[in-house]
């Protein structure tokens, strides 16, 4: 049986039908530069501060702008992919990214770069969802399995290499180029996105559903994330127990609450009545927000460990990540070929099982020999999210109809932008509190101690989140096929 696209493409109706790797290659290019921005600046923040005359205690925001940004507006952007079309949402988010990313790179002040920076975001929130909805609508059956175990395999990935690649462009090239590399990047795949191969192929290029876009319900949604996550992110320096902090978590707590009363009463709500009874679109949503927010913060409390207390220049503090890297994709692998036999259940299970030893194995690092442990610590921590991060998402778009699939990518997204920034801001602080408690030593004895308290933390609640996953989430398993290559 034949049948007809929206764009007048002639295609088989077939849903195992198969489909080029093109746009899943087009995809992962867009989306590894931007889970790469999330972390590539950490090691450049020094660098940028002196440029550009940081206060110190606002040079926090060159991050804390996107991550912002980002998490407060996917759904959104989720949204509009399913109201103007995956392709279109997608091309839009891409080139706000590129032009966002060539005015960070040419900022010539603080404040111009925190602007820019919170509009890269913006154009992240869009991409993103927009960009998922496209392989789900793309893919079926063993190639969506595969697809998105790649796709999950960028959100560690990218995260463990944006240290390494911050390292080399801030020593090689200046900080500036940690952002102007996006630019020709950006341009090939827009360029790319217009080839008719590509058009044809990516079946998430039309409009799926109808309605109009509830800008109310946005307003709350992006003002309760932003202030919930502002409140996190100033912690470290105000204290978890300051008025500003709990004043502001309760301001956003206020607002997120607003935003689900609103909806009930919207023609054409952000999110529907319903989507989170969705018992496999809220665990994968879940899961993504707890498996993103551990593995950012060991990677964060790991990059300090490296460069305050051994003196590991950035570029070879992002070398010393590569066992990351490299086991992600490994484990990403393995979730591809396992996830039909076992289900993602175990997957999931398993990876946080894997990110909680990481973790307690890390916590043992000293400055002497520490690489004894580091190396196996992060090898186990590439596997443990490289295996639960696919998982996830397989898990929570297990049963998402193509009208909605860019809200669901969006709550995905969201949980792992989310996840990301609350994992930067919970596990240092736990380490600033425990080493200032701690009796100062020669040798950092006190960060030391914050940081091995700090991980040990992450441990135990990884080790929890793991018993539970087993217990009581749902299994998805993506229907089988034959093993899919890349060609």
């Amino acid at each position: 049986m034949v049948a007809r696209h929206a764009d007048g493409v002639r295609a088989r109706s077939d849903s195992t039908a198969r489909r080029p790797w093109s746009v899943l290659g087009l995809l992962c290019v867009a989306q590894f530069m931007v889970i790469l921005d999330m972390t590539v600046v950490t090691v450049a923040l020094p660098s940028i501060g002196r440029s550009l005359g940081f206060a110190a205690t606002d040079l926090q925001w060159v991050v804390t702008a996107y991550l912002l940004a980002t998490g407060g507006l996917t759904l959104l952007g989720g949204r509009a992919a399913d109201l103007a079309g995956g392709r279109r949402m997608f091309a839009v988010g891409l080139a706000v990214f590129t032009a966002a990313s060539a005015a960070s790179g040419l900022a010539p002040d603080a404040t111009a770069l925190i602007a820019s920076r919170a509009a890269q975001g913006a154009g992240a929130a869009l991409l993103t969802p927009a960009a998922l909805a496209m392989i789900t609508a793309t893919y079926a059956g063993a190639q969506r399995a595969t697809a998105l175990s790649v796709w999950g395999a960028l959100a560690g990935g990218g995260l463990a290499t944006g240290v390494l690649a911050g390292g080399a462009l801030t020593t090689w090239f200046g900080w500036r180029w940690v952002f102007l590399i996006n630019v020709p990047v950006g341009l090939a795949a827009l360029a790319a996105l217009r080839q008719g191969a590509t058009r044809r192929a990516a079946r998430g290029n039309a409009p799926r559903g109808t309605g109009q876009l509830d800008l109310r319900g946005a307003v709350l949604a992006v003002a309760g994330l932003v202030g919930v996550v502002y409140a996190i992110s100033g912690a470290p320096r105000y204290g978890w127990g300051s008025a500003r902090t709990l004043l502001t978590l309760a301001l956003g707590a206020v607002l997120l609450g607003a935003f689900v009363l609103a909806e009930r009463h919207a023609r054409d709500p952000l999110l529907p009545p319903g989507t989170l009874r969705s018992r496999t679109l809220t665990s994968g949503v879940l899961v993504m927000f707890a498996a993103t927010g551990l593995l950012v913060g060991q990677q964060l409390l790991t990059s300090l460990f490296l460069q305050d207390l051994t003196g590991a220049s950035p570029i070879r503090a992002g070398m010393e990540f590569l066992p990351l890297v490299v086991a992600v994709v490994l484990g990403a692998g393995l979730a591809s070929h396992l996830a039909g036999r076992a289900g993602t259940r175990v997957l999931i299970a398993v990876g946080l099982a894997l990110l909680a030893a990481s973790a307690l194995l890390l916590s043992r690092a000293t400055a002497d020999g520490y690489l004894a442990v580091l190396i196996p610590g992060l090898v186990l921590g590439g596997l443990g999210s490289g295996l639960a991060f696919p998982a996830a998402s397989m898990t929570a778009l297990s049963t998402v109809r193509e009208g909605t699939a860019g809200l669901a990518s969006g709550l995905v997204t969201t949980g792992h932008e989310v996840g990301a920034g609350l994992g930067a801001a919970i596990f240092p602080t736990l380490a600033s509190a425990a080493a200032a408690t701690a009796v100062a030593a020669p040798g950092g004895a006190s960060f030391t101690g914050g940081y091995q308290h700090a991980l040990t933390v992450a441990a135990i609640a990884a080790a929890v989140i793991a018993v539970i996953a087993a217990a009581v989430l749902p299994s998805a398993r993506p229907a089988p096929g034959t093993k899919v290559g890349f060609h």
